[in-house]
């Protein structure tokens, strides 16, 4: 059957095709500094369903941006955020992502949280020649010209955290996504991944974003007696799932879950009880041990609150801003193909340790963490990479994912 989040893309990217092409590409020519300052933005859904994510890493963002100009700013001039809501609509973002570009002539956008809105940037991005800075994980087959990851990709995060649960014995797997680009595309991969390495996958089920009712594909799962779930769901969808979970009467001993968009910020959202025990993949977590992080974590919580967390995708919009602000500096200019040119190489000791972008795919060197979700409701970490890994996007270092780098 064809993928119908898929076919719910494709008029988001006609759309953002004809908003990309409406206008002159001037805005993004040249460079971008005024006399007033640099402006950036800033665009993430701080409404709907992805608002519980997304709204902590515009925070970290801006939090970056207000350090940045404290030290001085970029090319001695102050950086200017412009925010904006995607309002966890993919149309929104492309049409947002325009006005950023042609009507605010922002240097470069940090921004997105869904395969699915950047999937509608993305067009708008390489038709006006403008940058976009992604901050969070994704399920790779993608490199752009015009975007910088420095969230993981396939082989930094979902192939890891397979090769923890092959290691743990876990290899009778159920997969539950929400519908749309990045589980569906993730599942592949983990699909071909389990045919080459003796593992079986059981079930595989998605629901719409923002979905709340659970106990008919919790039923499944728990008659399925899976060794784990792999968990690719988003959003505010993850608070129904592990509360009817644990109703069900499911463990993190019984049946442990394995999330890759589940972060301190959502284990706070689902509540501690319900998820304490239960696996997940990132580069990044509040308890990550390096100086960067301490003074990262003590300037978070100063700024909004010692109640409040720091997780992987915040830690990578973070991250995003100083890149670009180094890679401007390299340059000498914010000109985006200056800048592109620049960027391959540059490196920064940060929260999670040293991070440099990959010049050819402009995905980052990162390393892989595997954490528990901890009754105090941070991470600790149990496994790790050892040292940043090369970026992969595409699979092509590994065999069983030929089929999938082809297509």
């Amino acid at each position: 059957m064809r993928n119908s989040a898929w076919r719910l893309t494709l008029p988001v990217v006609a759309l953002a095709v004809a908003l990309g092409a409406c206008g002159a590409d001037s805005s993004s020519q040249g460079d971008a500094a005024g006399a007033d300052g640099i402006k950036v933005g800033v665009l993430h859904s701080l409404s709907g369903t992805m608002a519980i994510s997304e709204v902590t890493v515009r925070d970290a963002e801006l939090l970056a941006i207000e350090e940045i100009n404290a030290a001085g700013g970029v090319l001695g001039k102050q950086l200017v955020p412009v925010v904006e809501d995607g309002a966890s609509d993919w149309p929104t973002f492309a049409e947002k992502a325009t006005k950023l570009i042609a009507q605010d002539k922002v240097a470069t956008v940090f921004g997105g949280w869904t395969s699915a809105s950047r999937k509608a940037m993305l067009p708008v991005f390489e038709r006006r020649k403008a940058l976009l800075w992604y901050p969070v994980q994704y399920e790779g087959l993608e490199s752009s010209p015009y975007i910088f990851y420095t969230g993981a990709t396939t082989n930094q995060q979902i192939v890891p955290g397979l090769d923890y649960l092959k290691e743990q014995g876990k290899k009778r797997i159920f997969l539950v996504g929400s519908d749309y680009v990045f589980p569906r595309t993730a599942n592949k991969v983990i699909k071909a991944y389990a045919a080459a390495n003796g593992m079986e996958i059981l079930g595989e089920e998605y629901t719409p974003l923002g979905h709340t009712e659970y106990s008919t594909l919790v039923n499944k799962v728990v008659q399925a007696k899976p060794d784990a779930v792999f968990n690719t769901l988003n959003g505010d969808s993850n608070v129904a799932f592990f509360k009817q979970l644990k109703s069900a009467g499911v463990t993190a001993e019984s049946m442990p879950t394995m999330s890759v968009s589940v972060a301190e910020e959502e284990v706070k959202g689902i509540g501690v009880d319900n998820i304490a025990g239960h696996l997940v993949a990132w580069n990044y977590y509040q308890t990550t041990d390096t100086p960067a992080n301490s003074k990262f974590v003590s300037a978070f919580k100063a700024k909004y609150g010692a109640d409040k967390v720091t997780s992987d995708p915040m830690e990578a919009g973070y991250n995003a801003v100083y890149l670009w602000a180094e890679a401007v500096k390299k340059a000498g200019t914010t000109e985006v193909e200056a800048v592109r040119k620049a960027a391959g190489g540059v490196a920064l000791e940060r929260p999670e340790g040293l991070v440099t972008i990959d010049g050819e795919n402009q995905h980052m060197y990162k390393t892989a963490r595997i954490g528990v979700v901890q009754p105090d409701g941070l991470i600790k970490e149990v496994w790790n990479s050892g040292e940043p890994i090369k970026p992969d996007p595409y699979l092509k270092g590994y065999p069983w994912a030929a089929s999938l780098a082809a297509g």
